[in-house]
């Protein structure tokens, strides 16, 4: 008996949890045994069960609309409310089927719940309930439905005229930088929810109001009919039939009536809510004993009412005094909370202070990027659908990419100083480049020597110095089609920021920025760094970097160039040996990097005069080298230098020079001023794969 009980039990919970696994089936399943109670006569037992869960799902509603902070957070109500209607609706119709077709038995005849309201509120008088569910529906239908109904109706109307509003209002926040991207999608995905909330409030809301007509139709149907059932089918008296059936349907209309009433109730707590934050009772009870002279003031006039003649002076005195001491607690709690207040003030003007001597301190610190903006250029950084802070972005990806250096952040500001369409470029605090561009207009630049055939206004272009024209964007497709460069202002500026960070790379790898990529190395190359030896293996890795980011060759390769100054360590401690090893063990980088389409490297090389007077004017030192070649010497082999490069930049190429490698740290010294671009390799970086053509000489032999 007791094993059979168990596994009862068991079947019970299993099939309990198997209805919440599949609860959009078991939903389904409800609402479809709704729409079936219209059309199949119930039992009164299983009325009653449908009775009692009516009752207790519109006390559940409204216990929800009383807790919840916010209306959109019951913003299933809607739905909700057309269920439970529904719901009512079909056991109206179960119980009409009763009432009418076994009402001649007695009171019970439509089961126990109607039974036990009709004896409860009839009382044996039938008058009193037709009384009573008058009264109710009075309340439900005029004074309840009917102000939910044009509370939503207005909630509804209102946030759909202020939809646009609010939109511009995010927009603007979100250009202005006041908020991020997601917390604008956050924003905007909650004004769509309030609008749609609201319009099906407004619409739910007539679901109430037709609930309470239909229950009045219904009732007064009940009513008729059951009299002249009794009369004409059953040969009751018109009295005997009116106190039987109508009992019967008062009894099944105050069912009705009172989930009704709840639900009303709970539909007009949250429509009412509005912008209230926090549930019911914080928001009406805190702020009606806000203010204790308000108590005060009711505690006199009650204590005042309970003194007039025929009035019950101990009720009117005992809320007067009821009042009285809760406004004297009330203040009590204001005052303590003002001094609160007032120490909190204290504190934040204390912190305010700190924060300022911070700020005092903080504009000390330099930005090791920074790009000053005129003020017309500001809508390029902080218009809504600004580009540059993008382009900017992405220009950081583009060197952590090609050259395994992370840039550090750029941080963009207006500055008054600055001519309205300048813009300066910032290198730890030192000015390093300026420019000009016009935020409405388009750069066009003739990659020809051809001068410009265009109306326009003359320029120069900030990044290379070439002539350029600034025209209006209207007339963008007729350059392109003239074979000219287009150029918005923000890429001008980007490429312009480019080339000044490509000329400044040694300075903006710092010693953080240095430990940064040492951190992200594996952990065997991290002990690595540390058996490099010296004081300070950073600054040495520093200083290695520095040298080969001021050549342009990537760094990205660490765990190589680790291994290279580590071998390089052992021989000797001058930075540029270290240097010069570890352009030999990038060699395959290097010449990859000057490979052209045709798979060849084009090189200029030096005449043999001049490649013996280098070797011969080199001295060592211990590990130091030195060069005692005379500077009248050396300013010849510039200006030869200089020449032979310029012949080949004029067609737009830039072939490296190959010297000899004891030579190469000096002639890449003295080149980089005149020619910072011309890249400057030696025979030992020239790796065995690679293929060298030779497009011309430096010198006379």
């Amino acid at each position: 008996m007791a094993n059979s009980e168990l596994a009862g039990t068991s079947r019970q919970g299993q099939m309990f949890a198997l209805g919440l696994k599949n609860r959009d089936i078991a939903f389904a399943v409800g609402v479809t045994l709704v729409l079936a109670v219209l059309f199949i006569p119930l039992p009164p037992i299983i009325l009653d069960f449908g009775l009692a869960i009516s009752l207790s799902l519109s006390v559940l509603i409204l216990m929800v609309a009383l807790w919840i902070p916010k209306p959109l957070d019951f913003n299933s109500f809607p739905t909700l409310l057309l269920v439970v209607t529904m719901l009512r609706l079909s056991l109206n119709v179960a119980s009409t089927r009763l009432i009418l077709s076994e009402g001649h038995t007695g009171p019970g005849a439509a089961g126990g719940v109607i039974e036990g309201f009709s004896r409860f509120i009839v009382s044996g008088n039938f008058v009193i309930g037709i009384v009573i569910f008058a009264i109710l529906v009075v309340i439900n239908f005029l004074v309840i439905t009917k102000g939910s109904t044009r509370i939503a109706e207005v909630s509804a109307r209102f946030s759909l005229d202020s939809m646009p509003g609010k939109q511009m209002a995010i927009d603007a926040d979100l250009g202005a930088g006041l908020i991020d991207e997601q917390e604008a999608k956050t924003r905007r995905k909650t004004l769509e929810d309030e609008s749609g909330f609201f319009g099906a409030m407004d619409g739910a809301s007539k679901f109430v109001r037709g609930d309470a007509v239909a229950g009045i139709i219904i009732t007064l149907i009940n009513v008729i009919g059951g009299i002249l059932i009794g009369v004409m089918q059953y040969d009751l008296s018109v009295a005997d039939a009116a106190n039987s059936y109508t009992t019967l349907t008062i009894g099944d209309g105050l069912v009705t009536q009172v989930p009704a009433l709840i639900v009303s109730l709970a539909a007009g707590l949250i429509v009412t809510k509005g912008g209230t934050e926090g549930a019911a009772n914080e928001a009406v009870l805190g702020q009606l004993s806000r203010f204790p002279k308000a108590l005060y003031m009711a505690a006199g006039l009650l204590a005042g009412m309970g003194l007039l003649p025929g009035f019950p002076t101990i009720v009117f005195f005992a809320l007067g005094g009821l009042m009285a001491g809760l406004g004297w607690y009330i203040g009590q709690q204001e005052e303590r909370l003002a001094e609160d207040r007032r120490r909190a003030e204290i504190e934040k003007e204390r912190a305010g202070a700190a924060a300022k001597e911070e700020t005092v301190q903080s504009t000390m610190k330099l930005d090791d990027l920074r790009l000053e903006m005129g003020e017309a250029l500001v809508p390029l950084m902080s218009a809504a659908d600004a580009a540059l802070p993008g382009k900017i972005k992405s220009l950081r990806n583009l060197f952590a990419r090609e050259f395994g250096f992370v840039l550090p952040s750029v941080r963009i500001t207006d500055e008054p100083s600055l001519p309205m369409n300048s813009y300066a470029v910032l290198v730890q605090g030192v000015e390093v480049a300026r420019g000009e561009v016009r935020p409405n207009g388009m750069m066009v630049v003739n990659p020809s020597d051809n001068p410009l055939q265009m109306a326009g206004e003359a320029a120069k272009d900030p990044t290379f110095g070439l002539d350029a024209l600034w025209i209006q964007p209207q007339q963008a497709g007729e350059a392109e089609r003239q074979g000219y460069t287009v150029v918005d202002p923000e890429s001008v500026i980007t490429t312009h920021l480019t080339e000044v960070v490509k000329e400044h790379m040694p300075d903006l790898l710092t010693y953080g920025a240095t430990q940064g990529l040492i951190e992200n190395l594996d952990r065997d190359y991290q002990k690595l760094v540390g058996e490099i030896g010296g004081t300070s293996p950073a600054i040495m890795i520093q200083h290695v970097l520095q040298g080969l980011l001021g050549e342009r060759v990537s760094v990205r390769n660490l765990p190589l160039i680790v291994e290279a100054i580590a071998e390089a360590k052992r021989t000797t401690s001058n930075v540029t040996g270290i240097i010069e090893h570890v352009r030999r063990r990038l060699s395959n980088q290097i010449c990859k990097s000057l490979t052209d389409e045709s798979g060849m490297i084009p090189v200029i090389t030096l005449s043999q005069k001049w490649d013996q007077e280098f070797v011969d004017s080199i001295r060592m030192n211990g590990d130091d080298k030195t060069l005692i070649m005379s500077p009248q010497r050396i300013q010849e082999f510039v200006l030869d230098a200089r020449r032979t490069i310029q012949t080949h930049a004029a067609e737009d190429r830039w072939p490296a020079i190959l010297v000899s490698p004891d030579a190469r740290s000096f002639i890449r010294n003295m080149l980089e001023r005149v020619s910072p671009m011309t890249q400057v390799i030696s025979h030992n970086e020239v790796h065995r794969n690679a293929n060298l053509r030779t497009l011309a000489t430096i010198g006379r032999e």
